[in-house]
């Protein structure tokens, strides 16, 4: 789906990922101390404001116009300062070192866009950075429930380390989501890695 797809998709009133931020996000940083964070592919910005209702200074980002529309009255209506950005994330180059947390949730690219794509989003964390990855695995198109049918887009929690080299992988496996009405859970990659520490010199 190109930028187009996505503006269809979000045109109506409702919003298409509900108000709720993803579950995986309130599991994984409720604890983090408030810092900068780079919300990629953030869509409607349900995950951004609720990082901002939580005193980070937040960037989302998405290629949809629509969609980032939304966000940007969302906030509006949560009392939040934020940043919204309308771009593509093959052209986007973050800046380096910034970020005490990058978001990447569910963005389904090809092999070698995902691999650009989160080398960036890699390359954006401060020393000590946390840097989250959740998105459809390979083996949700047999075993689970929901998202894209073309297995180009869908990966595995080795394939996203496989992306990541230089950061230290804190985890890496399947997550399992239980969808309603559905009889069995939807299955997510997920990797939490964070950036190497700057190192003081020696003597």
């Amino acid at each position: 789906m190109d930028a187009r797809d996505w503006d269809r998709r979000y045109s109506g009133k409702e919003l298409v990922w509900g108000a709720e931020p993803n579950r995986w996000i309130v599991q994984e940083c409720s604890d983090l101390a408030a810092g900068r964070a780079l919300d990629l592919a953030c869509g409607e910005g349900r995950n951004a404001v609720w990082l901002a209702e939580r005193g980070w200074s937040v960037l989302g980002v998405d290629f949809s116009e629509v969609a980032i529309a939304k966000a940007r009255s969302r906030a509006v209506e949560a009392g939040v300062d934020l940043d919204f950005r309308c771009a593509d994330l093959l052209d986007l180059v973050p800046d380096q070192g910034t970020y005490d947390l990058v978001l990447v949730f569910f963005l389904q690219l090809p092999a070698i866009e995902r691999t650009v794509v989160l080398g960036r989003a890699a390359e954006a964390l401060a020393p000590g950075g946390t840097l989250l990855v959740v998105g459809h695995d390979l083996v949700n198109l047999t075993d689970g429930v929901g998202g894209p049918r073309d297995p180009s887009v869908l990966y595995t929690p080795d394939d996203l380390v496989a992306d990541l080299g230089g950061l230290e992988i804190e985890r890496a496996e399947r997550l399992f989501r239980d969808v309603e009405d559905a009889d069995r859970p939807a299955i997510d990659a997920f990797v939490r890695a964070h950036a190497v520490s700057a190192r003081r010199d020696a003597g």
